[in-house]
Parts: C-alpha cells; sequence; structure tokens
C-alpha cells in the first residue's frame, strides 16, 4: 500500500481557494477508487477535467474466451506473442476470470498518439524487457528490467519506451492491489518482518504541467470496451497533489527473500494482494540449511487455487525445461510438483538465481484465444518418467 507522498504545490487546506497568478481559481479533483472509502489524492489542475469535445464510437477488447474442460496442467511460451506497434493492440489477454486478466504485451512504440484511462481496473505491469518512462498525470516514473509498475484505475498514462524490444506481463486487477496485510502494522506501514519497505517504493517524479489546449485523445477502458474520447485540454495540467492513490514502481531485485532451516511456502514470496488472487516474487537466495533439507519443493495439491508461474530469468532447479517468458498453469483440483529427477538433483545445493512472478488465484481462470498456438500441448506428459 503506497504510503502518504506529495508532490507540486497545494493550499494547506482541502477544499479552499487556491488561486493562479491571474486571480482564477485552480481546479481542485478528488481522485478515489472504491467511492470515498478507500485511499485518495487530491489534485490540482489548471483546467476543468471535464471538458469534452468529441465521443466517438466504443469497440470491443473483449477476449475470446477456450472453454476446455480438460483439467490438466498448461504451458505458455509467452515469447512467441507476437511484437506490435501499438501499446494496446499489443497487449493480448491469455488467462481471465472474474477478478482479474493476465496479459502478454510486446509493444514496439511508445504511446504518444493519444492517452490510456483504465477506468475497468487496476494494473500491475511487469516490465521483463525494456526501459523508459512512465508518463502519469501525478507525475513519472523511469522504469526498466524487474520493475512492478502499480497504476490505481483511473490513471491517465502514457508508456514511453527506449526502444523496441519489450516485453511485458500485465495483470488487470477489478479490485485494488495492496501489499500483504500481515506485513503491514495498524498504521499501514511495512512493519520490520515484510521482505520489503516504503524505501523500495518509487513514487512519481518530475511532474510536468502542461497547460496546453487542443484536441487530445484519451482512450477509456469500461466493462470491455474502449470508449475514444476527445479533450479539449491537457491531462497532464496538475500543479499538485498530495495523498495515497498514485502510481508507483517496486523492483523485483529488491524484494528480500525470507528463508529457513528447511523449505518454506509460497506465502513467504508474496508481495501484492487483491480480491480474489495474490502475486509472489521468486527471486536468488539462499537455500534451506538443515543438513537433511530438501531444497526442491515438495508436491502439493491444489484445490482451492490455479497457480499461474511467469518464468523471467535464471535456472529452476524444478522443472527440468524453462524459457523465458513461459507462462505455466497448474489448475486447482490436481496435485503438482517437481520434475522427475529434480528433488535429488537439488540435494546439497547452495542456493538459486531463480526469478519468476507467481500469480495464485481464487476462481478457475480460462485460457483465451491468444493462447492458440503458444501452448506446448504435451506439458502435461512431462511428469512421466524419462
Amino acid at each position: 500500500m503506497p504510503h502518504y507522498y506529495s508532490l507540486g504545490k497545494f493550499p494547506s487546506k482541502r477544499h479552499t481557494q487556491f488561486r493562479k497568478e491571474d486571480g482564477s481559481l485552480y481546479h481542485e479533483e478528488l481522485f478515489s477508487t472504491e467511492g470515498f472509502s478507500n485511499v485518495y489524492s487530491t489534485l490540482y489542475r489548471v483546467n476543468a477535467p471535464t471538458q469534452i469535445k468529441q465521443v466517438g464510437d466504443p469497440f470491443s477488447v473483449a477476449p475470446k474466451t477456450i472453454h476446455d474442460k480438460q483439467l490438466k496442467p498448461r504451458c505458455l511460451k509467452g515469447f512467441q506473442v507476437n511484437p506490435e506497434d501499438d501499446y494496446l493492440k499489443s497487449r493480448k489477454a491469455v488467462l481471465v476470470n472474474n477478478d482479474l486478466k493476465i496479459i502478454l504485451a510486446a509493444p514496439r512504440k511508445s504511446q504518444t498518439a493519444y492517452f490510456f484511462k483504465n477506468a475497468d481496473a487496476d494494473e500491475m505491469i511487469f516490465v521483463h524487457k525494456g526501459t523508459g518512462v512512465l508518463k502519469t498525470m501525478y507525475g513519472n516514473i523511469t522504469f526498466g528490467y524487474g520493475d512492478y509498475l502499480v497504476i490505481p484505475r483511473g490513471t491517465i498514462y502514457q508508456m514511453h519506451f527506449d526502444g523496441e524490444d519489450n516485453r511485458l506481463f500485465i495483470v488487470e486487477s477489478y479490485s485494488p492491489i495492496v501489499t500483504p496485510k500481515r506485513y503491514r502494522n495498524e498504521f499501514g506501514q511495512l512493519e520490520e518482518h515484510s521482505p520489503f519497505c516504503e524505501r523500495d517504493i518509487r513514487e512519481p517524479e518530475h511532474l510536468e504541467t502542461h497547460d496546453e489546449q487542443g484536441d487530445f485523445l484519451f482512450y477509456i477502458k469500461k466493462q470491455d470496451m474502449i470508449y475514444p474520447y476527445h479533450y479539449i485540454n491537457h491531462p497532464f495540467d496538475v500543479v499538485g497533489w498530495d495523498g495515497y492513490c498514485y502510481p508507483y514502481a517496486f523492483s523485483i531485485h529488491n524484494f528480500e527473500p525470507i528463508t529457513g532451516r528447511i523449505h518454506q511456502p509460497p506465502p513467504v514470496h508474496q508481495t501484492f494482494a487483491a480480491r480474489g488472487y495474490v502475486v509472489c516474487s521468486f527471486v536468488p537466495r539462499l537455500y534451506d540449511y538443515h543438513p537433511l533439507s530438501i531444497p526442491a519443493p515438495y508436491n502439493h495439491s491444489n484445490i482451492d487455487s490455479d497457480e499461474v508461474l511467469y518464468y523471467v530469468d535464471g535456472d529452476f532447479m524444478s522443472r527440468a525445461h524453462v524459457e523465458k517468458g513461459m507462462i505455466t498453469l497448474h489448475p486447482g483440483g490436481i496435485p503438482h510438483g517437481p520434475h522427475p529427477g529434480t528433488v535429488e538433483k537439488s540435494i546439497g545445493k547452495k542456493g538459486t538465481e531463480e526469478l519468476a512472478v507467481m500469480v495464485d488465484t481464487f476462481k478457475p481462470l480460462l485460457m483465451t484465444e491468444h493462447c492458440l498456438g503458444i501452448e506446448d500441448e504435451d506439458y502435461y506428459l512431462s511428469w512421466l518418467p524419462k
């Protein structure tokens, strides 16, 4: 959960007069998700954010799901998703349920012709490849390999990339993305036993105030439709803001792993939480140090959750074959565990350099049409003896 932060200039008291040099008022905007009951920020704009000059015809971006009734482990080769120039067109939802969408994207070009607002969902964008700047009405955030970008729903943003080789793993969340409750004290501060702290969170910087009028195209996503809106004013006209609701970056490389004498369960890797799912970070770490420990994970039954693992980098001792950008789905209802031979092979190893993002959902996930052609259809056979 972000802590209190402010940027730019604003009045000493909320909902009071705050005037420009010419004597006219700045325009105050309360920005909150889940009504007035969740975290919020108060923004001060040069111009009113309500001046629409044209509304275009909406178009659907709803994913087409595949109702495959086979309950079996799945494997998707994510880097086989073809790159596209446009940022929004590059986003391919591959696994979905009513709580979230898991999306792969390989955009080649910066998002400069339009602004995007996801009014459906918070977004967690994991940067696998590429560097650049996330530009928002709150300010700018530089990003690179291994960064999580957490963007509250309704945030107006653009993704600016330094090059054309970009790979993103995105979660669209229909509930706010927060830090695990067990890591926070009653005041919301991350506690000493948390694997990261507020120092690791990178807030927006370099607030750019654009006092410009013209024709500014927004693509607003709501209920799986994209609505083209044309506004008179540049959306990045904020002169200052403060509060708890804003985008931020957190690097997976700053997640400090929790280790023990024997193998630790997946919850020690938890990084984010939301309604209906959790996100975990698997990072380089020392293995268990009990003299008889088995570093490889034990077999476990996913009865109540689907487990998605997105492989980023490194050598995974529990898997016989791993590719960068690969996604495995182990559905609830059947057990899964290490591949044959990997348990004995792990004994005596001192550490791992693996890097991965895990998403555990508590409702079943459906594959979409974008999985066709990138699935390893024989993956479920990979536990058979060689």
